[in-house]
């Protein structure tokens, strides 16, 4: 949440307006309200205004040509539309017009807590990121998106070893950007040559050797012509070399030869070629677990862990999910034509929550999935996987951290009650939400705060 942020609340009912600014005013939050749209639009025109809560019906100016008015302006703060139940579409047509969220009256104070302060997160999060990419920009590392210590720590290493010809190995999960790195300190070095990325796990054992050093014609069988190998290809550059835990340990023995003597040899010929290929490994594996094992051979990794980089996890990183994920909806909806596409404050809980295995780039595929789902709407949850939504939720969010016997008390009853109206109610979130007097979208919160399993038969 921003720290004294200002919200003004736009609607021309007084209960209405006082409400809201009654939960925000104990919420922390500045306030300050008007009683029409041309009244909200001075406000934020002339002063410093960190969010807008308007109203959709009133005089002089209603919600939607507040919208557009802002929009002219180029005034690029959130806005939050209050919208009666059973007009949710009315929400809609706004959210199509840049708003982004709406809550629903009567009233829930978790559900407007959670809305804001998402909405405020999202307004942060934009700031920093078009910081942190100008930063970037002048690092020379615009290919990155992190704002966490651990992020910037692998900026500076990759600044410091870029200009030498040291080797250097990269370690980390499947998914965390390893060739990327790879990619931006041959980029960032001295030299002319070319990038060349060979992924070990990828070529079969067989081909591996003849893609590396190259061969001549009649080495073997189909080899009717001359090839350059990999090696030769990245003279004077940079020779990316993926999984190197998949090579072959007869393999590794010759690539180290090729490091001592920079010399190798095609396959099928005598003559040696002196080679300057700068050597960068990779592996999502513990590399030591893997010399231990025997995948990988002492010495090689000796020699080719000059300097290391381990690459951290998306789950160790936690801070960069939202930066990631609206950075990527950002490329995905411009390629689509979509107006501006936000995420919904369902949405960020569930990335948020979710563990990653598959790290950034699970992270970008579904990002994509979801802006084409979502037509150029909001994203929901409805535009992202099942196993994102159902997944379990983080040791940190588990019900047995309530240690204070009110509030267990009180999350008792609320389990039992919600356990009671899903039953009645044969298991419909949106009949059990009703009986509540809740809005589904904060029967979806209960459910993760208390880890409720909402996917459990109750129709019998």
């Amino acid at each position: 949440m921003l720290q004294n942020a200002h919200i003004v609340i736009a609607d021309d009912e007084k209960n209405g307006r006082r409400m809201l600014e009654i939960i925000l005013n104990k919420l922390g939050y500045q306030v300050t309200t008007a009683v029409d749209g041309l009244e909200a639009f001075e406000i934020i025109r002339n002063t410093s205004v960190d969010l807008l809560i308007t109203d959709l019906r009133m005089p002089k100016m209603d919600g939607l040509a507040l919208l557009a008015a802002l929009r002219q302006e180029n005034i690029d703060i959130p806005v939050i539309v209050v919208t009666a139940y059973g007009t949710v579409e009315n929400a809609v047509a706004a959210m199509k017009q840049g708003a982004f969220d709406f809550i629903v009256r009567p009233l829930d104070i978790e559900q407007v807590q959670m809305v804001v302060n998402h909405a405020l997160e999202n307004c942060r999060l934009k700031q920093e990121n078009i910081f942190l990419r100008d930063q970037l920009n002048n690092h020379g590392l615009d290919e990155f998106i992190g704002q966490s210590q651990v992020m910037h720590d692998i900026y500076d290493l990759i600044k410091q070893v870029a200009p030498s010809k040291t080797s250097v190995f990269i370690s980390g999960e499947t998914g965390t950007g390893k060739e990327l790195v790879a990619s931006v300190i041959h980029r960032y070095s001295e030299r002319s040559g070319l990038f060349v990325p060979v992924n070990c796990a990828a070529i079969p054992e067989n081909m591996l050797e003849s893609e590396l050093f190259g061969y001549v014609r009649g080495a073997f069988t189909g080899a009717d012509k001359d090839r350059m190998g990999k090696f030769e290809l990245a003279h004077q550059g940079t020779l990316f070399l993926d999984e190197i835990t998949e090579m072959r340990p007869e393999l590794q023995a010759k690539l180290l030869r090729v490091l001592q003597e920079n010399t190798i040899e095609r396959l099928g010929s005598n003559r040696s070629f002196e080679i300057d290929t700068r050597i960068i490994t990779a592996t999502n594996r513990n590399p030591r677990l893997a010399v231990k094992e025997g995948s990988l051979r002492e010495d090689i990794f000796y020699r080719l862990n000059v300097f290391n980089i381990s690459l951290p996890s998306l789950r160790d990183r936690g801070e960069d999910i939202l930066l990631l994920a609206n950075t990527f909806i950002d490329k995905y909806r411009k390629h689509l034509g979509y107006p501006d596409l936000q995420l919904s404050t369902a949405a960020c809980e569930i990335l948020t929550s979710y563990n990653w295995p598959g790290n950034v780039r699970e992270l970008q595929n579904i990002m994509e999935r979801a802006v084409v789902l979502s037509r150029g709407v909001k994203i929901d949850e409805e535009h992202l996987p099942h196993e994102l939504i159902y997944a379990d939720d983080p040791p940190e969010m588990q019900f047995q951290s309530i240690d204070n016997d009110l509030e267990r008390s009180v999350a008792n009853l609320e389990i039992s009650m919600i356990n009671n109206a899903l039953k009645q109610a044969k298991g419909s979130k949106s009949k059990a939400a009703r009986s509540l007097n809740i809005s589904e979208r904060t029967l979806w919160y209960k459910f993760k705060k208390y880890q409720i399993d909402s996917t459990q038969d109750l129709k019998s």
